[in-house]
């Protein structure tokens, strides 16, 4: 080793590049047998660190996401029903709608995978650097009915604004009691200008006989709906190709489960932002 690539080193380390200095030796060989410029050289090490920074940040916005599953859509099967909406859904992975502030509402029968898409989408919105939270709407409501309870309310509520990205999973399952839907209007109204995924087995025109106060009801819908991008998920009997999968033979899952991901799709493979999206 020359005395200019122990300097190099000890340099990198000291500006803490450390994703220079495990491509190093490689790139240096390269150069050394004419395969890369001097620019070439720089631009390959310069991309080895942005990616290595991209993984270490990925992490932990994956961990603060919250979701059931690692769901992304390289793990969805696009084939597996013509009335898949699949040109809809590809096109929204490319995330314009985030950029913009508008929402996304899946809705549609059981069974038709409302909530891997939902999570697919989530994720691919963590790996363009957006931060997200994943959470079934019931849970968030109890959250909030907490909140009255032990005068935490604002403190919550503060929490589910935050994430440039929040995904409520199973809206309008049921009957709203008057705090959950005056709690439900505060969090779409403070969340205003901020995405939210929503996944539903209801239609949006179909939520208003659920809301005990028809006003709350028209105000809620109002908002999300001149904001967001409608998909219909209709095409019962969706059974995705998991031949490829590597889940356990005895394994059995419900019907509207989230399938495993092949870890080797989840390892950092960080596509460029195709939107120049920072947040």
């Amino acid at each position: 080793m020359s005395v200019m690539t122990t300097a190099l080193r000890d340099s990198l380390k000291n500006l803490r590049l450390s994703g220079m200095l495990e491509t190093l030796d490689a790139r240096l060989a390269q150069a050394q047998k004419g395969e890369l410029g001097h620019l070439d050289f720089l631009q390959v090490l310069c991309q080895g660190e942005i990616t290595r920074r991209a993984s270490v940040a990925l992490e932990p916005r994956l961990r603060r996401a919250k979701f059931e599953q690692q769901a992304t859509l390289e793990c969805f099967d696009f084939n597996a029903s013509p009335k898949l909406p699949a040109t809809q859904i590809r096109d929204h992975a490319a995330l314009r709608w985030l950029h913009s502030g508008e929402s996304v509402i899946l809705f549609g029968p059981v069974g038709v995978w409302k909530t891997h898409v939902a999570q697919a989408l989530g994720h691919q919105a963590v790996r363009q650097g957006a931060n997200a939270r994943f959470a079934k709407t019931s849970r968030i409501l109890a959250e909030l009915a907490g909140g009255h309870a032990d005068r935490t309310w604002d403190k919550r509520m503060r929490e589910l604004i935050r994430p440039d990205l929040l995904i409520l999973d199973d809206v309008a399952m049921r009957q709203l009691h008057p705090s959950q839907a005056d709690d439900l209007y505060e969090l779409v109204s403070e969340r205003q200008g901020r995405s939210l995924i929503i996944t539903s087995n209801r239609a949006p025109s179909d939520w208003y006989p659920l809301f005990p106060n028809p006003v709350v009801a028209e105000s809620l819908l109002d908002r999300l709906i001149n904001a967001s991008h409608q998909i219909i998920m209709n095409c019962p009997g969706y059974r995705p190709n998991t031949s490829d999968r590597r889940d356990p033979p005895t394994s059995r899952r419900p019907p509207d489960a989230t399938p495993s991901c092949p870890r080797s799709l989840l390892r950092h493979k960080l596509p460029p932002p195709a939107l120049g999206l920072t947040w």
